[in-house]
């Protein structure tokens, strides 16, 4: 660990949990997204130790800050992995291997934070958040499959999503942007790493197909957000059903 996160490290120790959601707040503002992990993963533990959960905003925080720790370095990752012409391919691969190391590191941190203290706080409750925490963890087994060839991982996106919809599909309805953003992942998931066309265009159209049905439901709140899912899954459904279609000519 470098000196300066150690500094960042030590900012925090002693702080009550409203101090330290404070600095959380101040590093999301900075855009300092690896110190804003770090104070979010005090905070965690901080509660956890309590037996409590994380509020709304608190549960936002941290999926703010690892998503955007992770989808930078997802995005450097897929830079490096479509090649570079007249470059040294064996330099490429060696900085590409290092960007694998720390997004595995970065992931496997979440995900031991979500299966040690929030997930076993809020296990059993049957509810939204139940889902958003095991949703979590489905989403960074799946960006590590993008990069590893590692079985496991795959097998555990898919265990997490399916314990995420088995959830969802008793206690959210048909249109709450939970379920739906689940339903979005976890039919990539199946369409992209599991490479089960089928099943993924299945579960977008099903989840789709449901939501529309019960669209007079709506509230003003969520009229947005679950809109705009809906759209992704079509696009999805359109773009998967084609090149199926290509496949097949």
């Amino acid at each position: 660990m470098s000196s300066t996160m150690q500094e960042i490290e030590a900012l925090a120790d002693g702080l009550d949990i409203a101090k330290v959601v404070e600095l959380v707040r101040i590093a999301e503002t900075a855009e300092r997204y690896e110190d804003m992990c770090v104070f979010v993963k005090k905070l965690v533990k901080l509660k956890a130790a309590k037996g409590e959960d994380l509020d709304v905003d608190e549960r936002n925080l941290l999926s703010v800050a690892y998503k955007n720790v992770v989808g930078q370095a997802r995005s450097s990752w897929r830079t490096l992995n479509a090649g570079f012409d007249d470059c040294d391919e064996t330099l490429i691969n060696k900085y590409k291997e290092i960007i694998e190391n720390q997004l595995e590191k970065i992931c496997l941190e979440i995900i031991e934070l979500l299966t040690e203290n929030l997930c076993k706080t809020v296990a059993g409750n049957g509810d939204e958040t139940e889902v958003f925490y095991l949703k979590m963890c489905g989403d960074y087994y799946r960006y590590m499959s993008e990069f590893k060839e590692d079985q496991k991982y795959k097998d555990s996106a898919e265990e997490n999503y399916k314990k995420a919809m088995d959830v969802a599909e008793k206690n959210l309805n048909e249109t709450h942007p939970t379920r739906l953003g689940l339903a979005l992942n976890f039919s990539v998931c199946y369409y992209e790493i599991l490479k089960q066309p089928e099943k993924a265009c299945d579960l977008a159209k099903k989840s789709f197909d449901a939501a529309i049905e019960k669209l007079d439901t709506l509230n003003d709140a969520s009229y947005k957000d679950s809109t705009l899912i809906m759209q992704l899954l079509r696009d999805n459904l359109t773009l998967w059903t084609s090149n199926d279609q290509d496949e097949d000519q």
